[in-house]
């Protein structure tokens, strides 16, 4: 059986990735850990892009979105080796920047791959809370 995500909690968990995303890209991240402030970027765009699937597509199987996830931010990452005028006046943008990377790193594979775990993994959290919620629906509270 094939759950529905609910889409205005992912509306608002979309909306709390990307502030913590943006935090990350910004002078706040020299208060960070330098971990964190490294990698979570790219790990939280890949959550974004599991997140904005599953809004998009509440119906569809947990694993199909995190295919279509992965294969679209591997596909973001190997286009930063096209080097086109026209695309790299894209990338120079703010939001070009955002959507596209500025430059090829094998490393955010891995973080594109955690940003999709984290995604499954919240799913999975997610539907688990619900079944024993249905299972044990408290009816009386003290």
């Amino acid at each position: 059986m094939i759950n529905r995500r609910n889409r205005l909690v992912y509306a608002g968990v979309i909306v709390a990735v990307i502030i913590v995303g943006l935090a990350s890209r910004s002078p706040l991240a020299t208060y960070m850990p330098v971990l964190f402030a490294t990698y979570a970027g790219d790990t939280l765009w890949a959550l974004t892009v599991f997140l904005c699937l599953g809004f998009v597509l509440p119906r569809a199987r947990m694993a199909i979105v995190a295919s279509v996830a992965i294969l679209i931010a591997f596909g973001v990452e190997i286009s930063q080796l096209y080097q086109a005028e026209w695309m790299n006046r894209i990338r120079n943008t703010s939001i070009g920047a955002l959507a596209l990377g500025s430059g090829f790193k094998w490393s955010d594979f891995v973080c594109y791959t955690f940003g999709c775990i984290i995604g499954v993994a919240g799913e999975l959290l997610a539907m688990t809370g619900l079944k024993s919620e249905t299972r044990n629906p408290k009816t009386e509270r003290s």
